[in-house]
């Protein structure tokens, strides 16, 4: 028995010693944290630098990490997937590189995910399809690539989803009708293919969606119609064709609608009339063709109407002088006709007016001059002396030959 008493306190000594050498603290950034009692890490815009230590996967209790404003770097640890509580991972605004880990699947008690203005790379896991609390996705400002998984069409919860300045390839995945919570879509600056899935008129509570300078071709859907919650459309800077559907039109809380650079044809349709909020409308350089609706005159609330580099015929409606908001007008290399109307001269808080490279044939009117000290552009028309005094000087070169 006498034997059993050294070998009982060296058991003990063994079992003390283990116990001591358990920690249940991490250190972060020289800062000493309890592994029980940290829920919230807030470190942000705190001139942080080097990378995320993987000990930071130890704090399972966290709840919100907020890291961002910071100038980390490296990539982010596969044991960021340990944090199981977090609801809201914040890692924007730093130079994190690498790829997304896989683990980020783990964190389904996440509401908000932003890793933007970063440097990430590789594609969106598919398991960010897990993550079906999430109601803001923010990847934006990256060097992503690959295509839009379609298991975020799992995120039913969504309301904004930003992958605009990546690399993104690919068509936008049909299943994004699936997101019908979002208000805010925005695709812009990579470049994503395919046609635009009719599946998007799902997403009635969508407020703006940008997709510009992708590479989109083929028709734009008629079930944009049922967007009717929009404020903002872009969609320029693609290679769209067919026409403007006359669905367009019930779109009637648009204030921005951006369709320039592409390659539309077809008339504008009549029912644009309808969109009385308008304040920018942008059509210029497609193939558009026909006469300029008089219902444009219902857009009283227009500061800016470019509708140039197009095939417009027939002569500026009347009605143009309805659009006393307007601030910039620039219809030029048209095949428009006709006189410049009277009218234009309502427009008296233009600053820009193009109207050059145009078959305008007649006098300038002398309203003209109603619209203040700017230099209207109208040169490479057909127009006749005498020229108002106040656009003398702009009036470049014309065709006179069917002058008297």
């Amino acid at each position: 028995m006498d034997r059993l008493y050294p070998l009982l306190f060296l058991s003990l000594l063994i079992y003390w010693g283990c116990e001591d050498t358990t920690t249940n603290e991490v250190t972060l950034w020289g800062e000493v944290y309890s592994i029980e009692d940290t829920y919230t890490l807030n470190l942000y815009n705190n001139q942080l630098t080097g990378e995320i230590p993987s000990e930071i996967g130890n704090l399972t209790n966290l709840t919100f990490l907020n890291l961002y404003d910071n100038q980390l770097t490296g990539e982010i640890p596969s044991e960021i997937g340990n944090l199981t509580k977090l609801r809201g991972l914040y890692l924007y605004n730093n130079q994190l590189t690498g790829s997304i880990p896989s683990q980020i699947g783990n964190l389904t008690n996440l509401t908000y995910l932003s890793l933007s203005n970063n440097q990430l790379t590789g594609s969106i896991p598919s398991e960010i399809g897990t993550l079906t609390n999430l109601i803001h996705l923010r990847l934006e400002n990256n060097q992503l690539t690959g295509s839009i998984p379609s298991e975020i069409s799992n995120l039913t919860n969504l309301t904004s989803l930003y992958l605009f300045r990546n690399q993104l390839t690919g068509s936008i995945p049909t299943e994004i009708g699936n997101l019908t919570n979002l208000t805010s879509l925005n695709f812009n600056f990579n470049q994503l293919a395919g046609s635009l899935p009719s599946e998007i008129g799902n997403l009635t509570n969508l407020l703006e969606f940008v997709s510009y300078s992708n590479q989109l071709a083929g028709y734009i859907p008629s079930e944009i119609g049922n967007l009717t919650n929009l404020t903002r459309l872009e969609l320029y800077n693609n290679q769209l064709s067919g026409s403007i559907p006359t669905e367009i039109g019930n779109l009637t809380s648009l204030i921005q609608l951006d369709l320039h650079k592409n390659e539309l044809t077809g008339s504008i349709p009549s029912e644009i009339g309808a969109l009385t909020n308008l304040t920018y409308l942008y059509l210029y350089d497609n193939q558009l063709s026909g006469s300029i609706p008089s219902e444009i005159g219902n857009l009283t609330n227009l500061t800016c109407l470019y509708l140039s580099g197009n095939q417009f015929t027939s002569s500026i409606p009347s009605e143009i002088g309805n659009l006393t908001n307007l601030t910039e007008f620039d219809s030029n290399s048209n095949q428009l006709t006709g006189s410049i109307p009277s009218e234009i001269g309502n427009l008296t808080n233009l600053t820009y007016l193009s109207l050059f490279n145009n078959q305008f044939t007649g006098i300038i009117p002398d309203e003209i001059c109603n619209q203040g000290d700017h230099s209207p552009v109208i040169s490479g028309n057909q127009l006749c002396p005498p020229y108002p005094s106040c656009v003398e000087s702009y009036v470049g070169i014309q065709d006179t030959s069917g002058c008297d």
